[in-house]
């Protein structure tokens, strides 16, 4: 593969954005130097905010002792950044955060595949989180009653002092509940638009807030307070179509490639074992983004995979078939809980650096990169799988791990 220069990437015609491509062919084969120059010069980083990528220590001793108790030091995590990705017409340079040897070549190559037919479309509901308020309720207390007539109020109650969130579109939505006859406990879930925040700490804090005036109106004893990381009303959406012809290989044409990823995915769809093998190759995709960012990636976990479940079968989080022309097409739909203000996304610079070369995105935006990724890492996991076998591509990168553990073993011997 020819190599390119610098100058050549960045003298690329730019898209409509001012952007310019996230197609880098030979890009790989640069010296991570040149790699962080390209990318620090495609996203108009000046020389003090590309040190957030290049000094492998961003995190002074101040910083680590607000992130953690007890620190004493950092663990560092390579950080890569994945190539060939168009979302709704715009190429975006994702940065990625993982251990794990051929996730990015994987998500890079999903993405190539996806680009040949127009890349990834994506979509998202309002950021709502939910939060619980648990009670226990004097026996025969109408409250029903006294929920319905105080609903507004109560709301009202939430939102007092929250005037920022208010002016920029967010804040408690809608009061919900439910009574558990099993344990003889009423919930109360509140929905809150957090607008670009994760949004964890707003949440847990209206619910206590409310939680107060609550038990003024019912007779109880409170029990717990806190978000759910179950957040089904903040879903972020992403489709692709393949064409065939992008799929053969020298052992399958494209149309036995198609037909083979289709019944890669019923087997997940029909098989609990697999799916979950399915499913961490989605999510060897999407956090490895979340990580990039600063933002929570348990939380995403917990959400995700309890969504997949909400039919009481646990399901494959994204959906591939062959549409009427041959081709392939993806789908797929997360509650994607992520923010792009406060926390340690706003304080930890390489996060901010990694926003920055996504072209800033609100939280959105990027929960529909982060599901975009997920989807380009299965489809290229499951062309692997239903072709030449998810280890031919997997262990010839994986050599550089096996000749430096070689190599360290001559030194310590």
């Amino acid at each position: 593969m020819n190599r390119e220069t610098q100058a050549d990437y960045q003298h690329r015609s730019p898209m409509q954005s001012g952007r310019v491509s996230s197609r880098l062919p030979g890009f790989y084969e640069l010296p991570i130097g040149q790699r962080r120059e390209i990318i620090a010069g495609l996203s108009h980083m000046n020389a003090k905010e590309a040190e957030c990528f290049g000094d492998f220590q961003t995190l002074s001793a101040e910083k680590v002792d607000v992130f953690i108790e007890n620190g004493v030091g950092t663990f560092a995590m390579p950080l890569g950044v994945a190539t060939n990705f168009t979302i709704n017409g715009q190429d975006i340079l994702v940065p990625m955060a993982v251990e794990e040897t051929s996730v990015l070549a994987a998500a890079s190559h999903g993405a190539k595949l996806a680009r040949a037919g127009g890349g990834f479309q994506t979509t998202s509901t309002s950021p709502i989180g939910t939060g619980q308020i648990q009670l226990f309720p004097e026996a025969g207390f109408d409250f029903e009653s006294v929920l319905q007539a105080e609903r507004e109020n109560l709301l009202a109650y939430a939102n007092e002092g929250q005037h920022r969130l208010l002016s920029r579109g967010g804040g408690a939505l809608n009061l919900t509940w439910r009574f558990i006859e099993a344990i003889r406990s009423l919930v109360l879930y509140i929905d809150v638009d957090t607008r670009d925040a994760m949004g964890a700490n707003l949440i847990n804090t209206i619910c206590e807030k409310l939680s107060k005036r609550i038990q003024e109106l019912i007779p109880c004893e409170m029990g717990l307070r806190i978000l759910t990381n179950l957040c089904d009303k903040r879903l972020a959406r992403a489709h692709c179509k393949v064409p065939k012809a992008s799929l053969s290989n020298r052992e399958f044409s494209g149309e036995e490639v198609v037909d083979r990823i289709e019944k890669a995915y019923l087997f997940a769809a029909h098989d609990v074992y697999r799916a979950t093998t399915h499913n961490k190759g989605v999510m060897n995709g999407i956090d490895p983004v979340v990580i990039a960012t600063g933002n929570d990636w348990r939380a995403v976990e917990a959400g995700a995979h309890a969504y997949c479940c909400r039919t009481g079968v646990y399901q494959p989080m994204t959906r591939w078939w062959k549409n009427a022309e041959g081709d392939l097409e993806g789908e797929i739909e997360l509650p994607i809980a992520v923010g792009t203000v406060g926390g340690v996304t706003k304080l930890h610079p390489t996060a901010q650096a990694a926003l920055q070369l996504m072209g800033n995105p609100t939280a959105q935006g990027l929960a529909e990169i982060i599901v975009a990724v997920g989807l380009a890492q299965n489809l290229s996991a499951l062309r692997a799988l239903a072709s030449e076998g998810i280890q031919r591509g997997h262990m010839s990168l994986h050599q550089g791990n096996i000749a430096l553990a070689q190599r360290q073993g001559a030194h310590t011997s």
